[in-house]
């Protein structure tokens, strides 16, 4: 796995309609070491996206650098895996051939490729679901196979935007369960983007809240791991940390 380091990054826009420029984000510094998960939160337009959108090498940044195990990003690669939202996949691929995709692309021989990826449908539990089409899925069932599809490509760095926002809240909490054991087994260093607060506190070693483009306040969250929603819904130190970052969220 490698470390992330933003160094004084910044992004602006020119808006046509209004003739002038608008600062997304400006001298964010942040250095997350490998193998480290790190939440970001902060209300809508605070930039939370488009830090993701920049480590992916999606959009170029206006300024500063972000560097990947030292090296400056200098486009999207392979180093980066991304699950977005939207559970995007290929709809004319098997569950199995999905989550292949990355390392197809690699030049990976097809029965090594199709091994891993039943590796990892058998990390979330869907290695009978291999030959499936993702419409005959759940969206739970979809997600897991978008988490997998971008751990298959073994990245150091695994950018998630909101990637559980749109299933159903057990789902959900099902989902932030099996994040955090794949998170503990195989140790990517991770960038979740959310709007959820206590998801942020439950996933996290640290959360980072964001404020009008610029890092408002850091929050550690100590708890221990594994960490499992029914022991953790009614304990005191889960609901200050959850306060102390909905406070800052509130403020921001």
């Amino acid at each position: 796995m490698k470390s992330l380091s933003l160094k004084s990054l910044s992004k602006t826009y020119f808006d046509l309609y209004a003739g002038s420029q608008h600062t997304a984000l400006h001298d964010i510094s942040l250095d997350v070491p490998a193998g480290e998960f790190v939440s970001i939160v902060g209300p809508s337009g605070c930039g939370k996206s488009t830090i993701l959108n920049m480590v992916a090498g999606f959009i170029p940044q206006s300024g500063g650098e972000i560097l990947v195990g030292g090296e400056p990003v200098k486009g999207p690669g392979a180093d980066r895996g991304v699950v977005f939202q939207s559970f995007a996949l290929f709809p004319w691929k098997t569950v199995l051939e999905n989550v292949g995709f990355g390392p197809k692309m690699r030049g990976i021989p097809k029965a090594e490729r199709d091994e891993i990826a039943r590796e990892y449908l058998d990390l979330v539990g869907l290695a009978h679901a291999a030959d499936r089409y993702p419409n005959e899925l759940s969206g739970g069932m979809q997600q897991r196979v978008g988490v997998v599809r971008a751990l298959a490509n073994k990245p150091d760095i695994l950018l998630m935007d909101e990637p559980f926002a749109s299933v159903d809240a057990q789902t959900r909490m099902t989902l932030q369960e099996e994040l955090t054991r794949i998170w503990e087994e195989r140790r990517p260093t991770v960038i979740f983007i959310t709007h959820d607060v206590p998801e942020a506190v439950f996933l996290a070693n640290r959360v980072v809240v964001l404020s009008k483009g610029h890092i408002l306040e850091q929050v550690e969250i100590p708890l221990a791991r594994p960490r499992i929603w029914d022991q953790l819904v009614e304990d005191d130190s889960f609901k200050e940390l959850s306060n102390k970052v909905l406070a800052l969220v509130r403020a921001a």
